[in-house]
Formats: structure tokens, sequence, C-alpha cells
């Protein structure tokens, strides 16, 4: 009997074809889709980075943060800042958000990596809510009414509006379809793997030599980055800022984590699967108002229950799927048995 290590499934070839026409399709969405497709397409792109990126954050590396809203509005202001005094071009200043707020990110990193468990969640929210209120006053940008991007700063964008909302969807779908396919690359690197020891269990990756402080704190910092464009994304498509609305922790952490959980944390597949549901439950039920929140909350917890690892947790459990395969898996290859004649004195 021999065996063959591999990676790849029959399902995650066909998920791979599937995607690749997927993506081709929403890249020509500017041409066949209406302006309220795009912005719904792109919107659905914003939560599948933050979801992906907390789950990274949460489910891997067992940070479990409620105040990435620090970064999400720290990456709009830098975006706002570039753009009216830095004469930055607002796409540009993207990824100079982002390395911004990953430098920023780096100093509250050793504040709250002293805390553990709910100490540490706690923190980060605390770090939020100081990031919150040090931005309402800061009078250039607006103080605690905020500011919007001036028409010459989005004229110089594009030329048309057609071609603006093009780039900006564009830009969405690159980072959504780029964010899971970077945590992909990631978990199927050697901080991978040590990312995923530790998720399994931190005690024992920690006796086998993953040095777990580190990979904790490379990924913090990284999903930081990653949130503050995200965040500088979201304010583009806005054209105007203020402290609450960028440092929101329902808009931008609340609904993540739900996103997370009921798709299954832990997984790559998971906030896709979350993020697919809560778009069609926000579309069938905003209009309840705050009944919407309780449903959404009902939810969870009936998901929890029933599947503690998420919609996709159970699928996987229950099907063997896995449409992102990161680790390797032994592939058993049954010869033909040995006949009594082949055999040694046999007859």
């Amino acid at each position: 009997m021999h065996h063959s290590i591999t990676r790849s499934t029959s399902e995650s070839r066909i998920a791979a074809v599937m995607a690749i026409i997927l993506v081709a399709a929403l890249a020509a969405a500017p041409w066949w889709g209406s302006t309220a497709e795009l912005r719904l397409i792109g919107e659905f792109m914003i939560y599948l980075s933050l979801a992906s990126l907390w789950n990274l954050l949460a489910g891997y590396a067992g940070l479990i943060s409620v105040g990435q809203q620090a970064y999400v509005g720290f990456g709009g202001y830098m975006l706002f800042t570039c753009a009216i005094y830095l004469g930055l071009n607002p796409l540009l200043a993207i990824p100079v958000a982002g390395v911004l707020g990953a430098l920023v990110s780096i100093p509250v990193a050793f504040l709250v990596f002293r805390l553990n468990g709910a100490y540490f969640a706690i923190g980060t929210w605390v770090v939020a809510e100081v990031f919150r209120l040090g931005f309402a006053q800061i009078s250039s940008l607006g103080g605690g009414s905020g500011t919007s991007l001036p028409i010459k700063v989005m004229k110089a964008m594009a030329g048309s509006k057609w071609m603006r909302e093009a780039m900006i969807f564009e830009t969405a779908l690159l980072l959504g379809i780029g964010t899971v396919l970077a945590i992909y690359l990631l978990l199927r690197s050697r901080i991978g793997i040590g990312l995923t020891a530790i998720r399994d269990s931190q005690i024992a990756s920690a006796s086998l030599g993953v040095r777990v402080e580190r990979i904790k704190l490379v990924t913090y910092v990284a999903v930081a980055g990653m949130t503050a464009m995200v965040g500088a994304l979201i304010f583009i498509t806005k054209l105007r800022i203020t402290p609450d609305a960028a440092f929101s922790v329902n808009e931008w952490t609340a609904f993540v984590i739900f996103i997370v959980v009921i798709g299954g944390i832990g997984t790559i597949e998971g906030p896709i699967i979350g993020t697919i549901v809560f778009f069609v439950l926000r579309e069938y039920m905003a209009d309840l108002g705050s009944v919407y929140l309780m449903i959404l909350g009902a939810m969870a917890i009936a998901i929890m229950l029933v599947a503690p690892k998420g919609i996709w947790g159970y699928v996987r459990e229950r099907f063997n799927l896995s449409f992102f395969p990161v680790g390797y898996r032994v592939k058993l290859d049954t010869e033909k048995a040995l006949k009594p004649t082949d055999t040694p004195g046999g007859t």
C-alpha cells in the first residue's frame, strides 16, 4: 500500500474554477450592473474583508478583539488627511493608510498584549474609544461633526462619475478577493502552520517550539494594516467621515463578529458563508429597525447552540468538504493483493 501527500481536493479544484469565473463576471460588473448593484457588491466585499481579517485574528491567533473599529476609523481619517492636505489621489491614499495603520498598531499591540482573555477584548475596545475621542478633537478634520471630501478631490480621481464608480468598485473587489486569497496563502505558509497550531492548542503549539507571541504580533499588525485599508475604502464610498461613524462598534465590529460566528470561526469559508447570510437577512429585515438586531442576535445564539462551529463547521464535519485546503492530506493508494503463486514458496 502506497500513500501520497496532497493539499488539493476535487472540491477545491472545482471551487477554484468556479471562483475564477465568478471573479471575472464581477470584474465586468461596471459594464452590466447598475449603480445600486455596484454599491451592494462593493459593500459585500468590504464586509467580507473585515470578517476574514477578524477571523484570522480571533479564529487562528486567538486574539478576540472588539476594537477593530479603531483601525477602520484610523484608515478613514488617514485617507481624508492624505487626500485633502497632501493632495494624494484617494485610491493611492488607501495603501498609505494601510501602512500608517500597521505602524500605529505596533505600540497599541505592546499595550494590549499585556492583557489576556476578556481583559484583552475590553482593552481593544478602550483603545478604539481613545482613537474616537482623539480624532474628535482635531478641528482641521471637522472635530466632532466630521468633514467631507471636497468635490475637486473626487474629480481629480477620474473625469466622469461612471469612471469613479467603476474604479471604486474594482478597488473594493480587489480588496475583498485579495484579502481572502492573501489569508489562504498565509495559512499555507510556515506562519500559517504556526497559526493553525495555535488555533488547535496554544499550549501544545508553544511546547512544540512555535513562537506564539511573535506570530500573534505579526498577525495583529498585518490585520490592522489591512483593516485600515478597508476603512479608507469605506469612507471613499461615503464621501464623509465623523468620529461616531468611523469608530462605530456596531457597524465595524459587532456585525463582523456576527458574520464570523454564524459562518464558522477558524475557517476560510466561514466568513464567506456568514457574509452571504448577513446580507440576505439585511436585505429582507433591515426595515424592522431594532427588531432586526434582535433577530440577528437570536439567530447567532441558535446557531451556536445547534452548530457551535458555525454553518460551515457543521457542513465540513458532516460532508468532509474543504474548498480552501490549507493542511496536508494523506491519500492511500491500495494495490492489487499478491497472489499465492507470487509469494516465495507459493503453490
